[in-house]
């Protein structure tokens, strides 16, 4: 087997390795300072659009789509390194790169299902940094783990969809660029295949009906960078029937064709974020002294260290295989895999940031280290795009269908 990066992903890994080092570190403090004296907390400090504009000029942008028609063109396997460099500073980088979820999967939802004039109307601006976008699914009054379950009403009347629901944690939706939203709801709820009940509509941001009721916070933090999580209220909210994504009762298909990349693209930022914080712990280490000797003489942070080490490189492993296996077999081929990452990744990160704070003290809890913000991001992603639990249920289900 050949571990090697092709000379494109070589290339790319360090043009952007470079990036970080010039622009991305040192503006995360400047984004800070910034943010504190914008009118919004949802505007971007200006830094950030210098990034964007750098990152434009070094080509350096839409790397994680395949269709070289809209995107870079990289194969899943390209990508791979590259997201897990954007993931050390996954509040800057993805962002400056246009590589940022939720708009990275909206992207590719319109790319491969939407019409020539939804891609001209809404694709081309996001790929051209110039709109923000949010994917509304999850629901606060059901168990969202199974999409099966969402309220959300999109009935038609006439040439117009009505949408009547109820939405949370609609990433991106706080954003002042945010100006459309797909939206996924039923419109057969009734029909006899509960996989087939659900479809997705574009609604614009200023639809009569449309209201965003409030940010909702993630540990306390409100992810600005991210444009938000918030609450967001259909009233009768109409949009033209040619709106619709797809075909009516493609909205499930819809969703786990645009969650399987998405749930790679997470791993891949996660495994940025260990090393981010591997990289903390030891410059921690040889710089604090504790009982008489410098913490990286305990053996216990030693331990800390070359457990983290371990399980980077086994979680690498594991991610490569499976950007490998999309690429080859294609994600139905690649379920196993991708729910496997999906399992491992997060649990694994948590446990790497939770050491990194430890060793931190105080200052691991505080604003000064990035290492809270990135615990509570980590954390959340066992929950996002589909709970751990859902996923073991999955993989456990067709391990055993093979003794039976």
């Amino acid at each position: 087997m050949d571990f090697a990066f092709d000379a494109r992903t070589e290339e790319l890994r360090a043009r952007l390795l470079a990036f970080m080092d010039e622009h991305v570190y040192p503006a995360e403090q400047v984004a800070h300072e910034q943010r504190a004296r914008l009118f919004s907390p949802w505007e971007n400090p200006p830094v950030v659009d210098e990034l964007k504009e750098e990152a434009r000029r070094q080509g350096l942008w839409n790397l994680f789509l395949p269709d070289a028609e809209y995107g870079a063109g990289l194969t899943n396997l390209q990508y791979a390194p590259l997201a897990e460099i954007t993931g050390r500073s996954p509040q800057l980088a993805p962002t400056a790169t246009n590589c940022a979820a939720p708009d990275t999967g909206n992207m590719e939802v319109l790319a491969q299902f939407g019409d020539e004039r939804q891609r001209k109307q809404w694709l081309e601006p996001l790929l051209a940094g110039e709109i923000r976008s949010a994917f509304a699914m999850t629901e606060p009054d059901v168990a969202s783990s199974d999409a099966t379950n969402i309220t959300t009403h999109i009935r038609r009347e006439g040439d117009e969809y009505v949408i009547t629901g109820r939405k949370w944690y609609i990433s991106g939706a706080m954003h002042p660029d945010c100006t459309i939203f797909i939206v996924m709801g039923k419109t057969d709820p009734d029909g006899p295949d509960i996989r087939r009940q659900q479809s997705m509509v574009l609604v614009p941001r200023d639809t009569p009906g449309v209201t965003v009721k409030r940010a909702m916070q993630v540990f306390g933090y409100e992810d600005h960078y991210h444009g938000g999580h918030a609450e967001v209220v259909f009233d009768e909210a109409r949009v033209p029937v040619s709106n619709l994504i797809g075909e009516e009762g493609g909205g499930f298909a819809i969703a786990q064709a645009r969650l399987g990349p998405g749930r790679i693209h997470h791993c891949m930022r996660l495994i940025g974020m260990a090393e981010r914080a591997i990289e903390l712990m030891c410059r921690r280490a040889v710089s604090r002294e504790a009982f008489g000797k410098a913490l990286a003489q305990q053996g216990v942070v030693q331990n800390w260290i070359a457990d983290a080490r371990v399980a980077v490189e086994q979680l690498r492993l594991l991610v490569l295989k499976t950007a490998w296996m999309m690429d080859t077999v294609g994600n139905r081929g690649a379920h196993t895999e991708i729910q496997a990452i999906k399992i491992a990744t997060p649990r694994t990160v948590v446990g790497i940031l939770d050491r990194a704070i430890q060793l931190h003290g105080a200052g691991g809890v505080s604003q000064d280290f990035p290492l809270a913000e990135l615990y509570a991001g980590a954390r959340t992603l066992m929950l996002a795009d589909g709970p751990d639990e859902v996923h073991q249920r999955s993989l456990a289900r067709r391990e055993i269908k093979k003794y039976l």
